[in-house]
């Protein structure tokens, strides 16, 4: 099963963060929410992510580049231009990163990467918040049901007090400062689940899919609710940032299901320079292209052909 994160906008309410980097990229505990976001799936055993990039995509599309690099142990040896690789921690995902535009609404965004979803359920959800959410308990959910579509539920968390009013006397009736549980409504909270029919509702990049779509599909009784209690978070302001990244550094985080982190430990690897038209590669481009040669073999050949134009 495939997960699409919608990791394209432009996170304006948080734009203390997101005005030097997409809104996905902002970091709790060192790491950016998406990889937090991936890391939840995960543990539910989805590893195939599609994310759908906008807003300084180039940015997410770095991250990834370079992760081996900077997830792991290394050893540089100056005078020779040499690295030696010691230990990463690996992940076992695959991660399509597409360009769904800039301005493009998140049913657009979906839309887009429909090629890259195939013929199968899969989830999607937003890449700005993280939840404790059972997800597997939601897919066998959504199975049960037999819909189209499945949103999962939760409490909007109470922000302000709130209170009945008399509206002939202006007396109020009642008071409750920052409702929760039963108190507070029902709200989508992402983390959808969905059959590959829903691309049928989605027009354009103009559709937003919370808009049109979802509502469409309720009314044809095509949309379910997977109803979840616990931690659900999104980080619209830096305010929640900030809650986020204390609960993390608190080792408090109820989202961090996962257990620990896997590690990958090979033989020592070491890439030297090689030498090109009689001068030594700088060790940073020796580098890329003896880990693109050494971990994707299908891509050495074009990435060989690269650096043969580059050289």
């Amino acid at each position: 099963m495939k997960a699409v994160i919608l990791a394209g906008g432009y996170g304006t309410r948080i734009s203390e963060e997101s005005g030097i980097r997409p809104k996905p990229m902002v970091e709790i505990g060192g790491k950016p929410i998406l990889w937090h976001i991936l890391k939840i799936y995960a543990h539910h055993g989805i590893t195939d992510f599609v994310i759908c990039c906008g807003y300084k995509g180039h940015m997410i599309k770095q991250y990834f580049a370079d992760y081996f690099l900077l997830n792991s142990d290394v050893t540089f040896r100056m005078d020779r231009n040499e690295m030696r690789i010691h230990r990463s921690n690996a992940e076992p995902w695959t991660v399509t990163l597409v360009h769904t535009g800039h301005n493009t609404m998140t049913g657009g965004r979906l839309r887009r990467v429909r090629e890259y979803v195939g013929d199968d359920t899969f989830c999607l959800t937003y890449g700005d918040g993280v939840s404790n959410v059972d997800i597997s308990a939601a897919v066998a959910h959504h199975r049960e049901q037999g819909c189209l579509a499945t949103l999962t539920a939760v409490r909007q968390p109470g922000r302000f007090g709130v209170f009945n009013l008399n509206e002939e006397s202006a007396a109020v009736l009642d008071f409750t400062e920052k409702p929760t549980g039963a108190d507070t409504p029902w709200i989508n909270g992402g983390f959808f689940v969905l059959e590959p029919g829903v691309f049928d509702y989605i027009e354009g990049d103009e559709t937003i899919w919370e808009k049109g779509p979802l509502e469409q599909l309720a009314a044809q009784g095509q949309l379910t609710a997977f109803r979840h209690s616990g931690f659900w978070q999104p980080m619209d302001t830096l305010h929640d940032k900030n809650v986020l990244e204390s609960l993390w550094q608190k080792g408090e985080a109820p989202w961090h299901v996962w257990g620990p982190e896997p590690q990958w430990v090979p033989a020592p690897v070491l890439f030297a320079a090689p030498e090109a038209r009689g001068r030594a590669l700088p060790l940073s481009l020796a580098l890329s292209r003896a880990i693109w040669a050494t971990l994707a073999p299908a891509w050495s050949s074009t990435y060989a052909r690269f650096f043969q134009q580059l050289n």
